[in-house]
């Protein structure tokens, strides 16, 4: 880090260019990196919502595990957390398919 400022006190006048460089640098790294790998979870997220089906195992974002049992026009699911025990919770608060997050679990090496 040192050698670089070093570097960039030697150019003089074209030292500009390179700390415009450096910038620019650095915010493709924090694009590549944080806001689009969040935005590809995000779009991945709002599809699975939008093509539940009845009987599909979920997650909520509050950690509630139940299965899809009426869809309704409103935005929300009628979700069975347990045999005759309904909770009626809106879409936009499905975390996750259950199945795969069993699925995943799996996959993962034991340590």
């Amino acid at each position: 880090m040192t050698s670089l400022v070093y570097l960039l006190q030697a150019q003089g006048g074209s030292g500009g260019y390179m700390q415009l460089v450096l910038l620019v640098g650095m915010i493709l790294v924090f694009w590549l990196f944080m806001i689009r790998p969040q935005a590809k979870k995000a779009k991945l997220a709002k599809s699975f919502q939008e093509n539940l089906q009845k009987g599909d195992k979920i997650v909520t974002i509050a950690g509630i595990h139940g299965r899809v049992n009426k869809m309704n026009e409103d935005g929300t699911i009628e979700m069975e957390t347990s045999p005759g025990s309904y909770m009626k919770v809106e879409k936009s608060a499905i975390s996750m398919e259950m199945t795969a997050n069993v699925n995943k679990a799996t996959a993962t090496p034991a340590k």
